[in-house]
């Protein structure tokens, strides 16, 4: 099985400066989820998705939907707005366009200017460089979901415990993609088949998927 072989369930398209700089516009963990979910969304063609759908692809309950959406209006980074078809049908639409202009704003002001580095910037930089933390996102934004901390915990474990090298587990994180087994347990079992071959680096896991395939 290839990681083409699953091309034909899309890709998400999303800027990597909210990715990177979301914290800084006061984005919990959770809204940055459902703004994920709202893009996939939005790019199958569906923008008005309903709390139960979103709810449907997350750990958060629709109820949790609710409030999270709600508070993503508050903040200005959400719309609603009002939408005509083309039959003359009146609906309703998600617009994430606040959302972009304001980041767009900050990226300017704080990152852009390389010859005036602001404090947030450097604290971004640093957020960025942490292994746990790229890999928390990344397993984070793969999944759809947020992460519990049992399951941030035990990306620390492999890490600092395990010390298995963080290309490593990222090509782990693209097995169980590829299998559709969205889980840290799955990663786990990968970590650990690869740990019995004796497989230390990445390269070496490349080479073992290709003879495997």
């Amino acid at each position: 099985m290839h990681y083409n072989d699953f091309r034909t369930l899309g890709f998400t398209t999303l800027q990597n400066g909210l990715i990177a700089y979301y914290s800084q516009l006061n984005i919990s963990d959770a809204e940055l989820i459902l703004i994920i979910q709202l893009e996939a969304f939005s790019q199958r063609g569906d923008n008005f998705p309903a709390d139960e759908k979103l709810a449907a692809n997350t750990n958060l309950s629709p109820a949790e939907v609710t409030g999270l959406l709600q508070k993503l209006i508050d903040q200005k980074y959400l719309t609603i707005d009002q939408i005509t078809d083309s039959q003359g049908r009146i609906g309703n639409r998600y617009n994430l366009n606040p959302l972009y202009l304001k980041l767009d704003d900050y990226l300017a002001k704080n990152v852009n200017r390389r010859s005036e580095p602001t404090a947030a910037a450097n604290e971004a930089a640093e957020i960025d460089n942490s292994p746990q933390t790229q890999l928390a996102r990344q397993f984070e934004i793969e999944f759809g979901r947020y992460l519990s901390p049992l399951e941030r915990q035990e990306i620390a474990s492999w890490l600092n415990e395990d010390h298995y090298q963080p290309e490593i587990i990222k090509l782990a994180l693209r097995e169980a993609v590829l299998a559709q087994a969205y889980s840290l347990k799955y990663v786990d079992r990968v970590l650990l088949n690869w740990q019995r071959h004796n497989l230390k680096t990445s390269a070496e896991v490349e080479k073992f998927l290709q003879r495997n395939r």
